[in-house]
């Protein structure tokens, strides 16, 4: 009876010992499930920011690069358009500095402003003819 009851003992902690290891993979199986959920929340959160125009955008105008140049190996003259300002702006070395502050040209907001449909050489061609239109109705100057 001794020899059966040592054998039952056995099996009783053998099952134990499993179902520890068992209880131990579940418990890690729900760890790792919960993780998911979060970072997939995370990356849902992300998605609608992003698509609601709310990531990155801060507040007020976006700027709007209208020209840059090289002045060096790693220095730049950007020329910014915020609203109707420009802003010329040095940049290099990790520093950004206003170099100089002045209106944005009446044309250039007013081309913003009006969408054009810039086909190739027809777009030209017809933001040229208004162009020279608007300057024949100006008149010649000085002479009174």
């Amino acid at each position: 009876m001794s020899q059966n009851t040592d054998l039952d003992g056995a099996v009783a902690d053998g099952i134990a010992q499993g179902g520890d290891a068992l209880i131990g993979m579940a418990t890690l199986g729900k760890t790792v499930a919960a993780l998911a959920l979060v970072i997939a929340i995370i990356l849902i959160c992300h998605l609608l920011l992003r698509r609601l125009g709310g990531a990155g955008t801060g507040r007020g105008p976006r700027p709007k690069v209208i020209g840059s140049t090289n002045v060096g190996n790693r220095e730049r003259v950007v020329v910014v358009e915020i609203e109707a300002t420009w802003l010329v702006l040095g940049v290099g070395g990790g520093q950004v500095n206003k170099l100089h502050e002045l209106p944005a040209p009446r044309e250039a907001t007013a081309a913003a402003d009006t969408p054009t449909d810039d086909g190739g050489f027809a777009g030209r061609f017809a933001r040229a003819l208004r162009r020279n239109a608007s300057a024949d109705d100006a008149g010649p100057r000085g002479m009174s």
